[in-house]
């Protein structure tokens, strides 16, 4: 499914968009009709995808080795709703997202990096990268809903 960054890359980032959509319905079912377990589900939905997110955002520009300016825009954009959606877009127009994932080593003397080693040996073990950021996401949110909202409960 998942067989390049773009493809997984552009997955994340309208899941991203949908996700605020959720958001967003749940803010005004709760100031219109009295709903705050709306903003509950949407938020929880919207806050584990963000996460999801931020990860792939991670994984891909090291995939890809971009630079820090592309990166920070990648997972800045999930902060504005629906802006994930012309990142991708202009990532994918500026070639960031071309090619496949780097799962042997090149000529490119940063392969030999550890981080680069470690990266190829996740990458030729999809599932063990998938269920290890899938933990760690969850891990993160389980965290974040402990600590609760910034500002404190009502």
């Amino acid at each position: 499914m998942f067989h390049t960054p773009l493809s997984l890359f552009r997955t994340l980032a309208i899941a991203e968009a949908v996700s605020w959509t959720l958001l967003i319905g749940g803010l005004v079912l709760r100031a219109t009709a009295d709903l705050p377990l709306a903003v509950t589900i949407g938020g929880g939905i919207h806050g584990f995808v963000f996460l999801a997110y931020g990860a792939t955002a991670v994984l891909v520009a090291a995939n890809q080795r971009w630079g820090a300016g592309p990166t920070v825009v990648a997972i800045a954009s999930a902060v504005v709703p629906y802006a994930t959606i012309p990142t991708e877009i202009w990532l994918h127009r500026t070639g960031r997202l071309r090619g496949d994932w780097r799962r042997e080593a090149g000529a490119d003397p940063r392969d030999a990096a550890w981080h680069d080693r470690l990266m190829r040996w996740f990458l030729r073990r999809p599932w063990v990268l998938g269920l290890l950021l899938a933990a760690a996401v969850a891990l993160i949110f389980v965290v974040l809903l402990i600590v609760g909202p910034p500002g404190g409960r009502d």
